[in-house]
């Protein structure tokens, strides 16, 4: 079962591409070496992109980066289905975000947003695109979720290798 929050229909839609993203993080511990990855389909094309931290991050950390990173990587506007098993980035980005900046990035309680620089950073990558974020059970078999899990899962043990070797 899948949550979708729908877009509102601009008249440039038809235009733009469609762009199917399946985005993860991971972590060995919380905080310790972290890795995201994504998988982006348009069409008959694919691209897989991942990546680290050596140490110090978090999941929640992750789980941005792999919506960064993707969004980051499309080189023009685009309509965009991004799958996430992370309610954390989805409810951030459709449902928080904007209430964190009606309150100068701080939460209901008054404390400092967490992770402001990163969120910051996915409301810019993600403006001049038309964004449906799906919300996707992790480790349920859905393919898509389970190959940018693999991804993350490589861009951490690649992170903490190179941890290792410094």
């Amino acid at each position: 079962m899948s949550k979708a929050t729908e877009p509102v229909a601009r008249p440039d839609d038809v235009k733009r591409p469609l762009v199917e993203i399946y985005t993860d993080g991971a972590c060995s511990g919380n905080p310790g070496p972290g890795g995201w990855g994504a998988v982006l389909r348009s069409g008959s094309h694919i691209k897989e992109i991942c990546g680290g931290e050596r140490a110090g991050t978090t999941n929640n950390r992750m789980e941005l980066m792999a919506a960064i990173q993707a969004f980051e990587s499309l080189t023009r506007p685009s309509n965009v289905r991004l799958h996430t098993d992370s309610v954390y980035l989805r409810n951030g980005i459709t449902s928080w975000l904007p209430k964190w900046k009606r309150n100068g990035w701080r939460t209901a309680d008054n404390k400092p947003v967490k992770n402001s620089d990163l969120w910051r950073r996915l409301e810019a990558a993600v403006e001049r695109h038309q964004v449906t974020w799906l919300w996707v059970r992790g480790h349920t078999g859905d393919p898509g979720n389970e190959r940018a899990d693999a991804l993350a899962n490589r861009g951490m043990r690649e992170a903490a290798a190179a941890r290792r070797l410094s």
